[in-house]
């Protein structure tokens, strides 16, 4: 006989068996798509770091570009104390520090998410020139001091790194090569992390899988680097429930 106990332990076993088949179910993804932003002028959607960030018209639609073709070696972005200050209160100081010493790779901040630990993060980008780089990253695990985590693809070396940025340094996490990234044209690319477990993917495909030694928890952004030209577009951020 079927009672109503019956069945609701049914539905709270169908439940849980979703549960387990759809882990770490997402909210509601959240995209900046620059469609309300001002051609010729800095993003306001995203705070430009180090670099020359601008909005471009590209086909009549409204993109994020990095412009390497005025990058200076040490050359952080305009107004920089005061950006600072606005991601990090009185440790702006600390942060600024790492900033200078960092200033061969161009980034943006998303102001709005403070710390991100769980989720997706994706962006389309496109190569346009620079012939030391061009360099499309998703920048991560940003801590206050400066230190950053970020998977980068590369039009002109066809690779998918994870690199970490650290006291100053910079070095590679995990390396993968054959990675197809065809020059002016666009590219899918997407960070996907859980806990200290980062899975990196270029145009669909799974690439890069590696496990940290402690879990994802700070600011995100795009990163570039160099004397890239590229453009960014669709940047949408998905944080695990």
């Amino acid at each position: 006989m079927v009672t109503s106990k019956s069945i609701g332990l049914m539905i709270a076993t169908a439940l849980g068996l979703a549960a387990l088949a759809l882990p770490g179910l997402a909210a509601q993804p959240t995209t900046i798509d620059f469609s309300g932003e001002t051609v010729g002028a800095e993003p306001k959607s995203l705070v430009p770091v180090v670099g020359f960030w601008r909005i471009e018209n590209d086909n009549g639609k409204k993109v994020l570009a990095v412009d390497g073709r005025h990058w200076k070696e040490g050359q952080s972005s305009t107004g920089i104390a005061d950006k600072a200050r606005a991601l990090y209160g009185e440790r702006y100081a600390e942060f600024l520090d790492r900033v200078q010493v960092y200033a061969y790779f161009p980034y943006v901040v998303a102001p709005d998410v403070q710390n991100f630990t769980d989720g997706e993060i994706t962006v389309r980008f496109e190569g346009l020139s620079g012939r030391i780089d061009q360099g499309a990253g998703i920048l991560f695990n940003l801590k206050p001091n400066g230190d950053y985590l970020t998977i980068r693809a590369n039009c002109l070396e066809d690779n998918l790194v994870l690199w970490k940025f650290e006291n100053g340094k910079r070095s590679s996490v995990k390396w993968v090569r054959n990675t197809p990234t065809a020059t002016r044209q666009w590219h899918d690319l997407k960070v996907r992390i859980r806990g200290t477990k980062v899975e990196g993917y270029l145009d669909g495909k799974l690439y890069l899988e590696h496990t940290l030694a402690q879990p994802v928890s700070g600011r995100i952004g795009l990163w570039s680097k160099a004397d890239s030209h590229m453009h960014f577009s669709d940047y949408t951020v998905t944080t695990a429930n």
